[in-house]
């Protein structure tokens, strides 16, 4: 049977990337740093990812194993030396971490083995470059250079795109997530031997499929949390099934549109059914996703290249509209959930004595100059007034 290593147990291991990995036939290998969680799935045969809302089912995943990968770095290593797949769902910015076990088992790797597929399923546009660079690096610690990675490794780039929400209370390992999913992986890396993974999208083009996602998904998920963060909603189907909010979210992602059709040429009535579609798995209230959930980590969502500044920079340099995207940055300045660090520190930067205009700099990565910095200095100083008021 053939293996596949995932790093990352949380919810989307279990109720994404390692599903469909049980059901493409793989012995799935978890790899954790969580004790506990670990602990969990060694001692348990079996988990239920139950898919919540209309059309949905209930899939087992069996005939796992699992390994802590902060204290058995040995037996991490022999399972990533004869895995025919990687992958990782751990946030980007910590696949630096786990790439040197990954570099570790290349480097093992028996002599004639073939080539092990590496891919990271975080959201981020090609999260798995930056894995490659780590293991590249970690790489010639084990005496291997480029072409010697090569030769044990393949690395593409994907896409993935499920709502898998915080759990209710008592679950166990048990993930409840919605029907849909989509998994898109770059098809070229891997020329005449592409992996056999039912359920997944092959693409020649990742990029444009990448950036539909973000800027629709991702946009579209986290202006619903902001936006209903202000009106007081807690879950994300409550806000979506407010109209005053919907009719919001709705205006962002009519926008984000207008850049994927103009930069990517994605069909007008394709990108606005798939929009449709996203607000209907957004306003599924058989989840239990919260506002607060959503919308964490607002500093990061407010950077450069991330879900509002990204498209928003795009549409003002193409000359179009960007007035709703300016809100939803506007309802992120004003984002104050609690137990959130990156909400406090956005706090003390907004009431700190930076001027507006080198906050906005500081937060969204934009120059003076460039055409939508204007216009992000007046919702930083309108979010400064209402935080005083």
């Amino acid at each position: 049977m053939s293996t596949a290593v995932h790093f990352g147990a949380g919810n989307i291991g279990r109720g994404f990337v390692g599903l469909l990995l049980h059901e493409a036939g793989y012995e799935v290998v978890f790899a954790d740093v969580a004790a506990p969680l670990i602990d969990a799935l060694a001692s348990t045969p079996s988990y239920t990812v139950h898919e919540a809302g209309e059309g949905g089912r209930d899939h087992v995943v069996e005939g796992y194993r699992a390994v802590n990968s902060a204290t058995d770095e040995d037996r991490l290593v022999q399972e990533l030396a004869r895995a025919d797949v990687v992958t990782t769902a751990v946030g980007p910015n910590i696949l630096r971490f786990v790439a040197p076990a990954i570099a570790k088992g290349l480097a093992a790797r028996p002599a004639g083995a073939s080539r092990v597929a590496v891919m990271a399923c975080e959201n981020a546009i090609n999260a798995t470059d930056i894995l490659e660079r780590e293991v590249r690096a970690a790489a010639r610690d084990q005496g291997l250079d480029d072409a010697a990675v090569d030769a044990r490794a393949v690395f593409a780039n994907t896409a993935v795109d499920r709502i898998v929400p915080n759990q209710e209370p008592g679950a166990g390992l048990d993930v409840r997530v919605e029907p849909y999913l989509e998994w898109a992986i770059e098809r070229g890396p891997f020329g005449d031997t592409v992996p056999e993974i039912p359920g997944v999208t092959w693409v020649e083009a990742l990029g444009p499929y990448i950036e539909r996602k973000l800027f629709t998904v991702n946009t579209g998920h986290a202006a619903a949390a902001y936006f209903g963060r202000a009106a007081g909603k807690r879950k994300l189907s409550d806000a979506l099934a407010d109209p005053q909010i919907r009719a919001k979210v709705e205006a962002v992602l009519q926008e984000t549109k207008a850049l994927l059709v103009a930069k990517h040429g994605f069909d007008p009535a394709e990108q606005e059914a798939y929009v449709q579609k996203i607000l209907t798995r957004f306003a599924n209230a058989e989840l239990p996703d919260t506002v607060d959930r959503v919308g964490r980590a607002p500093l990061r969502k407010l950077s450069r290249h991330e879900r509002f500044t990204g498209p928003a920079a795009e549409l003002a340099e193409r000359g179009l509209g960007t007035a709703a995207l300016l809100a939803a940055m506007g309802a992120a300045l004003r984002f104050d959930a609690p137990d959130d660090p990156e909400a406090a520190e956005l706090a003390q930067l907004l009431g700190g004595p930076d001027p507006d205009e080198n906050l906005a700099g500081r937060l969204t990565g934009l120059e003076p100059g460039h055409p939508l910095f204007e216009d992000v200095v007046g919702v930083v100083a309108a979010a400064r007034a209402s935080r005083r008021d």
